[in-house]
């Protein structure tokens, strides 16, 4: 495996088990915390984890610099960045504006969902279906899909169906909120899409946090939410895994792995975050599974390995060539 094929195969599924993981530590801060709140601390954590990383690349290359005789420039700090030029800054600017202000509405429904009546593993399966929703908005962007990647998006739903779903399915106020964050999150897909190949994945990602955070933090003041010490510190564990891992380092991942990537075969990778849900469930929670979900597990796997069918053909198509 080639390291395109690893940063666009494996990275999303890295990804997925972060995101899986990360249902269970959202729940334990939902009771403590409100919505805006949590997603304001988690992001501000994720843009000062995001930016000390930047810092250690930039520092690195200081030394090697220091190290070769060579003089260390301020353009340095716009090669890192990826920014040395006013257009680059600008697109940086404005992918961070875009992709925050979509991952802003995105976070804060999930959470507004989790936080009022809907299960985790509900809000999993019902989030997930951003791998219907990219194929079709990328319709209008003219990105074709071929037959067995909308295949793989048919099985992927019904193995989400089985693995989250164990009751009749009904229409919660929590449910429609997260029903509209599968819509929002597939927008960011999109637009991550975008702009990773105009601009520096990491600095993207510190940009996108930076607004996160601040949209979130207008919302923690107009709606006025309560946020004390205790609270926070009650939570914290969940509070830094969802900040540093789930915010900071997956959708870090999520802007590296899309990079030239087909959106709709990495949202499906994606979407493996509900089968490592159900699993932290099993051993963080001791919850079991039953053979419906096994059967799930089994649907989502298929659908991943069907999705790469398609990859792998363009690869050799363009060798043969």
């Amino acid at each position: 495996m080639n390291k395109q094929m690893l940063r666009q195969n494996v990275l999303p599924v890295i990804t997925a088990m972060i995101w899986g993981v990360a249902f269970v530590a959202q729940s334990v801060c939902a009771d403590y915390l409100a919505p805006f709140s949590i997603n304001m601390l988690r992001s501000l954590i994720a843009a000062v984890f995001i930016f000390l990383m930047l810092l250690a690349v930039w520092l690195w290359r200081r030394a090697r610099a220091k190290r070769e005789g060579r003089p260390h420039t301020a353009e340095e700090i716009g090669d890192v960045l990826g920014c040395r030029d006013a257009a680059q800054r600008k697109t940086l600017l404005l992918g961070g504006l875009l992709c925050g202000t979509a991952l802003t509405a995105s976070a804060n429904l999930q959470q507004f969902g989790i936080n009022a009546d809907t299960s985790s593993g509900k809000a999993g399966f019902i989030t997930a279906l951003y791998i219907v929703l990219v194929p079709l908005l990328g319709l209008f962007l003219k990105k074709r899909v071929g037959i067995t990647v909308w295949g793989s998006v048919v099985l992927a739903v019904f193995g989400l169906y089985f693995l989250c779903v164990s009751e009749a399915f009904t229409i919660q106020t929590g449910d429609v909120y997260v029903m509209i964050c599968a819509f929002t999150f597939a927008v960011q897909i999109l637009l991550i899409d975008h702009f990773t190949v105009k601009v520096n994945g990491l600095a993207l990602s510190l940009m996108q946090f930076i607004v996160v955070t601040l949209e979130s933090a207008v919302f923690v003041a107009v709606f006025r939410e309560p946020l004390t010490m205790s609270d926070m510190m009650a939570c914290l564990p969940s509070l830094l895994y969802v900040g540093v891992f789930s915010s900071g380092v997956a959708y870090t991942l999520q802007i590296v792995a899309q990079k030239g990537s087909n959106p709709t075969v990495v949202s499906i990778l994606f979407s493996l975050e509900a089968v490592f849900a159900t699993v932290s469930g099993m051993l963080l929670l001791n919850e079991s599974m039953s053979g419906r979900e096994w059967i799930g597990c089994a649907l989502m796997l298929a659908a991943v390995v069907l999705a790469q069918i398609p990859v792998n053909q363009e690869k050799k198509t363009a060798v043969e060539k």
